[in-house]
């Protein structure tokens, strides 16, 4: 814990260093201003830490040495660069130091890219990658809990190797049972500045711990290790919702912002109207020369209508460029597979940029959906899944979306198994709504889009 914050507060420095130095550097070069300047960048730093919060940039958790990542952090500086430049020549009023020069302002934020990455990926090396290699997680928990969590370890892509312990664990009449006492791990941990252990986790049913192990933990959690329960360990490392924590009623044991206070949705319709207007406005010729091309591919129809299952179970009826040939959703497969032959040419390209979720502006416009929310389910299906996930109909309390938390986690979903796991992060979504979350979600999904990750 201490740990992650002195990375933390470590990165957020060599931002606002390097903001300070790049901006007055690319100044000098130009010829522009009289001298060093330090106080009018305080919004360049503010936007540039806003931005990489988003994506995750000041998180030690974050591996920030993958390409994901590395696409993340330059579509997030990018948007910074283009806010400051908006705010600056368009709303500031005269006088403010950076208006001299919009190269400047452009050209200081291209250079921060790489360096600002740079730095990341040194600090990652050497602070997380090299300090004592990476960390063990130790869950506590019975045999089939703990097979259970590694398997969501192992899906999830997680680095860190897991200890399994119990308190009382049951004999394994095979002998290779690699369950191990709790209190010896506790032994073996030894003291707190000693640790090669990143998290301790407890399954929910392992409260009968013993007092002296309790003040074990204790040790443990001053000296930097955190202990978490399993939820909220989904929660903080995983950003979704266990499922198997679901029954009808941890809705009013949890609650949801967006259930519970309605002046959220009423900003969200305000800005979602917007945004739609605006977003119609700018697409049509990219929606009406996609429409050409596909009606010239096989002279079928320009749109898909396809009933969807709304807020509070209301029906209406969703529209997309059409993808696939004529007649193809009346299949007996509901699903798009990879290579799937029922897509057409202009199809596959439509998908993989998502322009095919264009027309859904228009369904933003009616009220239909948000912007941002949980994907808008086929009728058909969420009658499916309702019978055979449990409080599947959670998803429902808050209107669809064009993109959401759950398709820029989650790859397409192609059965109950994919579906389930959605969920958990659409719940995730419902209950931990905030416009900073939206934000996020707008980064991801511009980096979808990008780099071609639609089906």
């Amino acid at each position: 814990m201490i740990h992650s914050r002195r990375i933390s507060l470590t990165l957020l420095g060599l931002d606002a260093v390097a903001t300070l130095v790049v901006f007055n550097l690319v100044s000098y070069m130009r010829g522009v201003g009289g001298g060093p300047f330090f106080s009018p960048l305080g919004g360049p730093i503010a936007l540039l830490v806003f931005t990489l919060y988003l994506i995750d940039g000041y998180r030690a958790r974050t591996d920030m040495l993958s390409l994901d990542y590395a696409s993340l952090h330059i579509i997030a500086v990018l948007f910074a660069m283009m806010i400051a430049l908006l705010m600056t020549f368009v709303f500031v009023p005269g006088g403010y130091e950076l208006q001299s020069s919009r190269f400047v302002v452009a050209a200081s934020f291209m250079l921060l890219i790489p360096v600002t990455l740079a730095a990341r990926r040194l600090i990652y090396l050497r602070l997380v990658a090299s300090h004592g290699g990476v960390h063990s997680i130790v869950f506590v928990g019975d045999r089939s809990s703990g097979a259970a969590f590694v398997e969501e370890c192992r899906k999830m892509a997680m680095s860190q190797s897991v200890i399994l312990a119990a308190i009382n664990p049951e004999p394994d009449p095979s002998g290779r049972s690699a369950v191990r006492r709790f209190s010896d791990v506790l032994e073996w941990l030894g003291p707190p500045e000693g640790q090669t252990i990143e998290a301790i986790v407890l399954r929910e049913s392992s409260r009968e711990i013993p007092q002296e192990m309790a003040q074990q933990l204790v040790n443990l959690y001053f000296g930097g290790v955190p202990t978490y329960t399993l939820e909220l360990f989904h929660l903080v490392y995983w950003r979704k919702v266990p499922i198997y924590r679901l029954n009808p009623t941890w809705l009013f044991q949890e609650g949801f912002h967006v259930a519970r206070e309605p002046v959220f949705e009423r900003l969200k319709r305000a800005s979602d109207l917007a945004l739609a207007a605006f977003g119609l406005l700018v697409t049509a010729p990219i929606i009406a020369v996609a429409g050409l091309a596909i009606w010239i591919e096989d002279r079928g129809p320009v749109f898909f209508v396809q009933s969807r299952v709304g807020k509070s179970h209301v029906l209406f009826n969703l529209f997309k460029l059409r993808t696939m040939r004529p007649g193809s959703d009346a299949s007996a497969d509901p699903y798009t597979r990879p290579g799937d032959a029922r897509i057409t040419r202009v199809g596959r390209l439509l998908r993989t940029t998502r322009l095919d979720e264009l027309p859904q502006l228009w369904n933003v416009l009616k009220g239909d959906m948000s912007m941002i929310g949980p994907r808008a389910e086929w009728d058909r299906l969420a009658r499916e899944y309702e019978l055979q996930i449990p409080c599947y109909y959670f998803r429902h309390l808050v209107k669809p979306g064009i993109t959401g938390w759950a398709q820029v986690n989650y790859t397409y979903g192609a059965g109950l198994e994919d579906t389930v796991r959605k969920l958990e992060y659409d719940l995730y979504y419902i209950r931990n709504f905030s416009f900073l979350l939206d934000a996020a979600i707008v980064l991801k999904t511009v980096q979808i889009m990008l780099f071609g990750k639609g089906r």
